[in-house]
């Protein structure tokens, strides 16, 4: 399933589903817009988190995200086509659910679940029998970044909640965003489905 999508989303799949290729190049768009997302919460942090080892983190994540945001879009142009805009990506959504935030460790927690979430993704994509293998080979370098990105995001929160004086609000902050993320992944699989019908409808024309 995309990173986006669900019930309500602003894609209008009957309009931008014309060929089986809009397909693909509708899920890369959904990943592509992730990656910027993460970008984008990544820039919040830096201005949240001062010390000097979150500071070289931070930028190295967000070197990360930028490059796998071009990595997605340099694919789509190897299809012969441009991004699709996505204003209703699986970021957008978590934000929706979760409320805006400022809070250093919620920040820091919903970085952590949205990066488990993108490997989870990139992992079941990578298994799928019918993909080529220039878009493995870009599953493979997006997904090899994630674990680290995961690592460091989840040391600091534990770090900012010791600081706090309970270890244990690291945990209840990923706790209430998992939740999140599972109210959003299940609008995710219904907007997948209907796009799966829509791309064998019209390669079936």
């Amino acid at each position: 399933m995309p990173n986006g999508g669900g019930k309500g989303a602003a894609i209008d799949i009957d309009h931008t589903i014309q060929s089986p290729e809009d397909v693909e190049v509708l899920i890369y768009s959904y990943y592509r817009n992730a990656e910027m997302h993460g970008s984008n919460l990544l820039l919040r942090l830096m201005r949240l988190l001062k010390d000097p080892v979150s500071q070289v983190n931070l930028t190295r994540h967000l070197a990360d995200e930028a490059r796998h945001a071009w990595i997605w879009t340099k694919r789509i142009r190897e299809l012969g086509r441009a991004p699709i805009v996505v204003s209703d990506g699986y970021q957008v959504r978590m934000g929706q659910r979760a409320g805006m935030t400022r809070d250093p460790l919620n920040l820091l927690a919903l970085t952590y679940v949205a990066e488990n979430r993108a490997v989870a993704r990139y992992e079941e994509h990578m298994e799928r029998p019918d993909i080529s293998e220039e878009t493995r080979e870009v599953l493979r370098a997006v997904t090899g970044d994630e674990f680290w990105h995961i690592k460091w995001v989840h040391e600091k929160a534990v770090e900012l909640a010791e600081e706090a004086g309970d270890v244990a609000l690291a945990e209840k902050a990923i706790s209430r965003y998992q939740e999140i993320d599972c109210a959003v992944v299940a609008e995710l699989a219904e907007f997948e489905e209907e796009l799966e019908k829509r791309g064998a409808a019209v390669a079936a024309d």
